[in-house]
């Protein structure tokens, strides 16, 4: 499932390929066709990104009023996936739920796990079960902590947990841990508020760089080395994905196990 970073990226995108344009929106699949219907030939007001939600806004041709706004949530899953190609594009081909046709690019959206209308006040409602962002700029750390200090859940998983932190994923969980060198099974409710601010600082570096990328940047340069653990379509990363390999930093060999249903690495030297 695609992190935080991903989903900021591609609402940065869509707003400046599509914003302020009239856009054409069909639905070939036919899954989404009355809420297409709905805003075709309306204007494509913008992108933003909550954690892992993405929510396009539409609007009527010279309206700026918010009752007029038609917003579109988007929740990718593990499957769902936007594509672009320039006007005119192909003929439609595989199950796209959703096409959104500009003036020279038009994206596909395929396999979404949502793709709904939603109402101002659901967004809201919606932002409200979430947990701060570090790639928004209002997003609070404050309540992260206070959530995160009176659980006795595992460090590890109070990061994946949405309406904790929002936009942090199985990546990210476990390198900003071992960055900070804290076992990910420590009860929430003993870290520090400085230990926290640490985390929260190490993901306001981190992942506005997979934002500018389009990929993860996470191994300091001083422990860059040696050729990389797996696909080279994947990240290089200290412990994600390196079980059994020797930590760069101590050669001590990355544990694995499951954690609430996710994988979960961490090296029990540096971590300990």
């Amino acid at each position: 499932m695609p992190e935080g970073h991903t989903l900021h990226r591609l609402a940065r995108r869509q707003q400046r390929l599509l914003g302020g344009q009239v856009v054409a929106v069909t639905s070939p699949q036919g899954r989404f066709a009355n809420e297409a219907a709905i805003l075709d030939g309306m204007v494509f007001a913008g992108a933003q990104a909550w954690g892992k939600h993405l929510v396009q806004s539409y609007r009527p041709a010279g309206s700026r009023k918010r009752a007029d706004e038609r917003l579109v949530h988007i929740h990718l899953g593990l499957y769902g996936a936007f594509t672009e190609e320039p006007t005119p594009m192909p003929d439609p081909v595989g199950q796209i739920r959703m096409r959104v046709v500009g003036r020279d690019v038009g994206i596909d959206l395929r396999g979404p796990n949502q793709c709904e209308l939603m109402t101002p006040d659901q967004l809201d409602a919606l932002v409200g079960r979430l947990g701060p962002d570090p790639l928004r700029d209002d997003a609070d750390p404050a309540a992260a902590f206070r959530a995160i200090a009176r659980s006795s859940r595992p460090v590890g998983a109070l990061l994946m947990d949405q309406k904790v932190l929002a936009g942090v994923g199985n990546v990210y969980r476990a390198e900003v841990l071992f960055r900070a060198g804290i076992d990910p099974m420590r009860m929430g409710k003993s870290l520090s508020r400085n230990e926290f601010d640490g985390i929260w600082h190490d993901l306001l570096d981190l992942m506005p760089i997979g934002v500018r990328r389009g990929k993860m940047h996470v191994v300091r340069a001083e422990h860059d080395r040696g050729a990389p653990s797996y696909a080279p379509d994947r990240p290089r990363t200290y412990v994600y994905r390196r079980a059994g390999e020797p930590c760069r930093i101590c050669s001590t060999p990355v544990l694995t196990s499951v954690l609430e249903g996710r994988n979960l690495f961490w090296c029990p030297t540096c971590q300990g």
